[in-house]
């Protein structure tokens, strides 16, 4: 018997997968490559909302895990996909710093945001009004992350490369059945695929349309994650990663004329330099309207349980909630309430 059958081996697959692990439970994934939003995410951390200058919640909970949790797993893996990285914020006007300023005194700012502007020059990007700092930032390279985890599981037989079928689960006292396996837990964590859970499906998951370029600039030699109305985040080798756009209507995995274009037009705030597109990415993340996860255990089926509406902040949130669903599943201990799934009072089960 497994204790724990975990549908989709994203971000929040891997990060609940890894946690049972470390407890010494047995995990077998099913993935069907359906989703991409966590290979084609950004993988920033990032601890400020710097639109409107608010932390992001749980921020100092979730970094120090995230931390431990990556660390672990890259010794695990012997492969290195986290990297402690400045985001520095490109301003515009002295305005924009005086703004910064005012933000580094509010209460729950002051461990991330960095009072000393940065007046490093690089040579692609004109910056007359310098950078602003976000402390305790950085970024996982989410495409080695699944790539090494899956061939992990593949070399350990525990990946089944199937679509997992909703009318298959028999339900015994105290154990499931599924075709040939028998689990004690299933763990759903299909991302935007949840839409045709039969078991979670009527939860409010909006699903946000993502997309991002990969780019060769032979020129920007950066160091930072540089952060405007987009971002661009250093890969090496001279790649870089341009990010990201929002669309809240198309909810295919197909890159849009629309999106690079409107990429290519905010690149232009940053970068100065000639550049050539590698690829175009895209996918659906699992975003909620209340912008907090979806995470707990089914009020009529306790051997089923949800790990999903991990929105833009995959990498950042995931270990954070996936602790919090495995305590509560195996010490009983109460998930957050503002990301259980029990919140949604009108939902019938």
């Amino acid at each position: 018997m497994v204790d724990y059958l975990i549908v989709g081996c994203g971000l929040a697959g891997i990060a609940f997968g890894e946690t049972a692990s470390q407890h010494n439970k047995s995990i077998l994934f099913f993935e069907n490559n359906s989703q991409r939003s966590s290979k084609v995410a950004g993988g920033l951390y990032n601890p400020v909302i710097l639109k409107r200058f608010s932390g992001v919640w749980r921020a100092q909970e979730q970094l120090d895990l995230l931390q431990v949790f990556y660390g672990n797993l890259e010794k695990k893996l012997n492969t290195r996909f986290n990297f402690t990285t400045p985001v520095y914020r490109k301003f515009f006007s002295v305005e924009e710093q005086n703004d910064w300023f005012l933000a580094t005194d509010k209460v729950g700012l002051t461990p991330f945001l960095s009072s000393e502007l940065v007046s490093k020059k690089y040579k692609a990007i004109d910056s007359p009004f310098n950078f602003g700092e976000v402390l305790q930032s950085g970024y996982v390279d989410t495409d080695i992350l699944l790539s090494s985890y899956r061939n992990y599981l593949k070399e350990n037989n525990l990946l089944r490369e199937d679509t997992f079928d909703y009318s298959a689960i028999a339900f015994n006292e105290g154990y499931i059945q599924y075709k040939d396996i028998v689990a004690k837990n299933i763990v759903f964590a299909e991302g935007y695929g949840m839409t045709a859970n039969p078991y979670f499906g009527h939860l409010p998951l909006k699903g946000t349309k993502g997309e991002l370029l990969i780019i060769k600039a032979k020129n920007l030699d950066l160091d930072a994650i540089i952060k405007a109305s987009v971002f661009v985040l250093p890969l090496g080798n001279d790649l870089y990663k341009v990010g990201a756009t929002y669309n809240w209507a198309d909810k295919t995995n197909e890159p849009t004329v629309e999106a690079k274009k409107q990429l290519l037009e905010n690149s232009k705030e940053i970068l100065q330099c000639d550049f050539e597109i590698v690829e175009h990415l895209a996918g659906i993340r699992p975003t909620v309207s209340d912008r907090r996860p979806l995470v707990g255990t089914h009020p009529k089926y306790p051997n089923l349980h949800l790990l999903n509406g991990l929105g833009t902040r995959g990498v950042m949130i995931g270990p954070d909630m996936a602790k919090q669903l495995f305590e509560s599943i195996e010490f009983g201990k109460p998930i957050d309430n503002s990301a259980d799934i029990l919140r949604f009072k009108k939902v019938k089960w």
